[in-house]
């Protein structure tokens, strides 16, 4: 990753409820436009893309419209691209309790896109399949932008001003140490191919399996600690708007995140998605399945995309990207203000791949009946049918008040191997 794609100033943390505050003591609380493009090419057939921007967070309520998009770059077969493709939004909205404020359900959107990659992954292992895929989620809901990733597909923002940030951490082995270093304290083995006179070519893989990624959907011949917790980050653009560009490998292994959003600034989003595979192809040819998707959120009354504005502009003006790390249990008591132009808040992000880290011990239960809901799969349980993991990750049958996040005892197994852990 580049010094350029990174944050260059850091401020402190601004609460979701801060800013949606301000934006109604303003009265700036116009919902933005969102325009998009598509544009690809195949290879071998197995990237799979979803639009949907007609979603409801209150279903019949119009006015509780949010878009979804997603690049699912499948790999030895097409079927969990095609899953993850269908399942994981319904198990996002599953996940969310029912009856709660815009936000409210904003802050529970990222917990929510864990238990909904998990819950994804161990439904489609039931179906006996070996394929996987990267899955690279990206649900806008007006300014608010919650980006969820497994693998290497990636995510950027082009902000106003020409500031290109990531929005996802890529899960190559070949890239990641710490990916690396855990897969290995988990159990498996990490190595390149090697071929006749026992030379080693090409990235690093794990073993059994040979797969490239630290972190997918499906793959289950692989072994458990390939995981499908995701990346999650979430942030909240200015008034100003933005550009997103999402895409599979077949586009970043040839372009760099600033290559990519250069290539296409001053053109509709329609447009800008081909002109980034026209690129691509350009300096490397088609190696892989490419595809990419082009997300412009635009202010109400602005004529036209804020970025096809931006490359008219002298590129020397000073821009601001300023993301401020928001800790779970954090709140912010200064006055942060906001610039008009170019500010992007950052209000959650989390990569851990331990499932308690991500999960915490909010549990929806039913205390009276003795009835606990498991936090993955959300059945509902008896009490002696569960696990009880406490923080410090000493797990006992439930038979009293439960303590801890509560697991069944097939997600329990799940969770177990992931870690390395063998019954």
């Amino acid at each position: 990753m580049s010094k350029t794609e990174l944050s260059t100033m850091k401020q402190p943390p601004v609460p979701l409820a801060t800013l949606i505050g301000r934006e109604l003591r303003n009265r700036k609380t116009e919902k933005p436009f969102v325009k998009y493009g598509q544009a690809g090419l195949a290879k071998k057939g197995e990237d799979y893309f979803l639009i949907k921007t007609d979603c409801q967070r209150v279903p019949g309520d119009s006015s509780t419209v949010f878009s979804v998009f997603a690049i699912l770059d499948g790999h030895n077969g097409i079927s969990a691209a095609i899953f993850a493709k269908e399942n994981i939004l319904n198990n996002v909205m599953s996940a969310i309790p029912q009856g709660i404020s815009r936000e409210e359900w904003l802050q529970a959107l990222p917990r929510a896109l864990v238990v909904a990659f998990v819950k994804t992954d161990m439904e489609f292992q039931k179906k006996g399949e070996t394929s996987g895929t990267t899955a690279t989620f990206v649900i806008i809901d007006e300014w608010t932008v919650t980006v969820a990733s497994v693998g290497d597909s990636r995510c950027i923002l082009d902000a106003q001003g020409g500031v290109v940030s990531l929005l996802t951490v890529d899960h190559r082995l070949e890239e990641n140490v710490e990916e690396r270093e855990r897969v290995t304290a988990s159990g498996g083995e990490v190595g390149r191919l090697n071929v006749f006179g026992g030379n080693e070519v090409g990235p690093l893989r794990c073993w059994p399996g040979g797969l490239c990624l630290s972190r997918s959907i499906g793959d289950t011949d692989v072994g458990e600690y390939i995981v499908p917790i995701p990346h999650v980050k979430q942030v909240k653009l200015s008034n100003a708007g933005g550009r997103l560009i999402i895409a599979s490998d077949g586009i970043w292994d040839t372009l760099s995140s600033d290559m990519a959003a250069k290539s296409c600034r001053g053109v509709p989003a329609e447009l800008a998605a081909k002109l980034v595979v026209k690129e691509a192809l350009r300096s490397r040819g088609l190696k892989d399945d490419t595809t990419c998707l082009v997300v412009d959120i635009i202010p109400s009354d602005y004529p036209m995309s804020p970025m096809a504005t931006t490359a008219r502009k002298k590129q020397n003006m000073l821009s601001s990207l300023l993301f401020g790390k928001k800790s779970p249990n954090s709140t912010n008591k200064g006055t942060n203000k906001l610039s008009a132009v170019g500010v992007v808040e950052e209000l959650f992000e989390e990569g851990s791949a331990m499932l308690t880290e991500r999960l915490g011990n909010d549990v929806p239960s039913n205390t009276n009946s003795g009835i606990y809901r498991c936090a993955v799969c959300l059945a509902d349980q008896p009490s002696g049918d569960g696990l009880s993991v406490n923080t410090d990750h000493f797990i006992t049958q439930v038979s009293k008040p439960r303590e801890g996040l509560f697991l069944c005892a097939n997600c329990q197994k799940k969770k177990d191997a992931m870690e390395g852990k063998r019954s």
